[in-house]
């Protein structure tokens, strides 16, 4: 089995996207299929056409002239679907797989009736609604009703729709698509990446001052959505419940420097510490110094649709993790078994529920092992990837392959 991943971007960038991918396509080679993944105008300018990173092979897509929407986002569509063919035809794939945005699955599409092969569309998230939550869109305006169109119509299309969550496949259900036309490939880890966890490190402790503190911290990217703001605000109240308490902030993003200004502005700055952005592989070392993992998502209907990835691989780390009760989390945590939730958009409530999470140590150990067996059973990239499987066959079965395609050519770039 041959699969061409068609992709927004991908590695050597860093994102939960591309983290996804990774995970993904080394578990399907790891099944002994034949992987490779073509990237789209997004992904940025390349050195080369083709590269490997990471032993996954990645090809290209030039930049076209830039150009208003809607008129740039037709070329982007259009020089994708070249280059989608322009390798389909060198790796002669048996599926073509494409992921959201949308505007993957609009070149994919084109380039997969061209050439006579299967399309599968994979939804992260729906474009529209992470513009809102990024706060570069304005739900029910007509951009975001003309992109929530073109996502109905490109899932229509598709030969089959994979999404990451319930939430997602609901809402596709609620548009009138087929529910057998549906499955659900979960967010997951790769346990072999995010294996055992490391032990306390008492020199990174040292270097950022949290040594002998109570400890809660944020590992990912700062956007809106993710209620950063709020955590700040819930410190001062945390303070004087848990006097130790620090808070470490790992990574960067859009709200960094209104975050940053927010901290220093607070009654507790000393007790807030940022990290800034790290090596992807060190970033189990700051896994190690923080107790609890906090994920303070807000209210909309971007975070009640769609799991994150984060706190699965807390849990896979064994560490604790507490996190607002909108829907995306509800279908990862069970309170006070796998974890704690609390009221969104309300730093009092986070306060309170992290604070009488820390005066419960002695349920850790077990809260800990509880969560770390979910993973394994339930989020693990080796076993969630045969979910494709059955998908897989029976889209290429259902296609008869042109004589001249042959599966033993080398691919040319």
């Amino acid at each position: 089995m041959r699969i061409l991943h068609i992709l927004d971007h991908g590695l050597p960038v860093h994102s939960g996207y591309t983290f996804r991918t990774r995970a993904l396509l080394k578990a399907q080679i790891a099944r002994g299929w034949e992987v490779a993944a073509v990237t789209g105008p997004r992904h940025g300018p390349s050195d080369s056409a083709e590269e490997i990173v990471d032993g996954l092979r990645f090809f290209r897509t030039a930049l076209p002239k830039p150009a208003p929407t809607p008129i740039g986002e037709w070329r982007e569509v259009r020089d994708f679907k070249r280059r989608i063919l322009e390798v389909a035809r060198g790796f002669q794939p048996d599926i073509l797989h494409a992921h959201s945005p949308v505007l993957d699955a609009m070149a994919g599409q084109g380039a997969a009736r061209a050439l006579g092969l299967p399309l599968v569309y994979e939804i992260r998230a729906f474009w529209e609604d992470a513009a809102v939550g990024n706060g570069t869109g304005v739900e029910g305006n007509l951009r975001y009703r003309v992109t929530r169109a073109l996502e109905t119509r490109a899932v229509r299309q598709a030969d089959a729709v994979a999404v990451i969550c319930e939430g997602l496949r609901d809402d596709l259900i609620g548009r009138g698509i087929d529910a057998d036309k549906i499955f659900v490939s979960p967010n997951g880890v790769d346990l072999n990446v995010f294996g055992e966890p490391l032990p306390y490190d008492s020199a990174l402790a040292e270097a950022i001052g949290v040594t002998g503190a109570e400890t809660i911290g944020f590992i990912g990217s700062f956007y809106d959505y993710e209620g950063l703001d709020g955590l700040i605000a819930a410190m001062p109240a945390l303070v004087a419940l848990r006097p130790s308490m620090r808070l470490v902030m790992v990574g960067g993003g859009p709200m960094e420097e209104a975050l940053r200004a927010q901290a220093e502005a607070s009654p507790v700055a000393d007790r807030i510490r940022f990290v800034g952005r790290v090596p992807h592989e060190q970033v189990e070392r700051y896994y190690s110094l923080i107790d609890v993992l906090v994920y303070p998502r807000k209210h909309m209907r971007l975070t009640d649709l769609v799991t994150p990835l984060k706190p699965i691989e807390a849990m896979a780390q064994r560490r604790l993790v507490a996190a607002s009760d909108v829907g995306g989390h509800r279908e990862l945590i069970r309170d006070g078994d796998t974890g704690t939730l609390f009221r969104p958009d309300d730093p009092q409530a986070l306060a309170h529920a992290v604070a009488g999470l820390f005066a419960d140590r002695d349920l850790w150990e077990a809260r800990r092992e509880r969560a770390r067996a979910f993973v394994e059973s339930e989020r693990n990239w080796a076993t969630n990837v045969a979910r494709y499987d059955s998908v897989y066959q029976k889209l290429a079965w259902s296609v008869s392959m042109k004589d001249s395609w042959s599966h033993t050519h080398p691919v040319k770039a």
